[in-house]
């Protein structure tokens, strides 16, 4: 029997730290991820399905249509049932495009922003159909949110 895969969007370090502490959730299910070919990321999704996205992302244009390229194919290939994502900016155009395909996607705001959302957290809002907060704070600028607790 055929099940989509979860899509697991982070940049490397602490973002795709906090993804990896989902393991308890994602490892009996299908899954592929997008992040940074860094030597913590190739180290840790040594064994994993994994899309190299292009970096840096920040204010960088040339990246942003090249991982908006990686999304179209990355989505239409595999048609997940679900994106989630700690950001940062190379989930923006998954999270756009999969929104315009219908396929849920999950926002987790990151462990170290309690003040303030993070830029892509604004920017990914639109496009996202469930926030998660770690800490309650959060929820004073993602009302909608739900607090999951700390991921690390």
């Amino acid at each position: 029997m055929f099940t989509a895969p979860v899509l697991l969007i982070a940049s490397s370090g602490g973002h795709l730290a906090q993804l990896w502490s989902l393991r308890p959730w994602w490892q009996g299910r299908e899954r592929v991820w997008v992040t940074f070919r860094t030597h913590d990321a190739t180290a840790l999704l040594d064994d994993e399905d994994v899309r190299w996205a292009h970096r840096p992302t920040t204010r960088h244009l040339g990246n942003l249509l090249r991982n908006t390229a990686l999304a179209a194919r990355t989505l239409a290939r595999l048609r997940p049932a679900v994106v989630v994502t700690t950001g940062a900016g190379v989930a923006l155009p998954f999270f756009v495009l999969a929104w315009l395909l219908r396929i849920p996607t999950v926002y987790i705001e990151v462990y170290d922003r309690i003040d303030t959302p993070t830029l892509t957290a604004r920017l990914c809002r639109p496009f996202t159909r469930l926030f998660l907060a770690q800490w309650e704070e959060q929820r004073s600028f993602l009302p909608t949110a739900i607090t999951v607790g700390p991921l690390l």
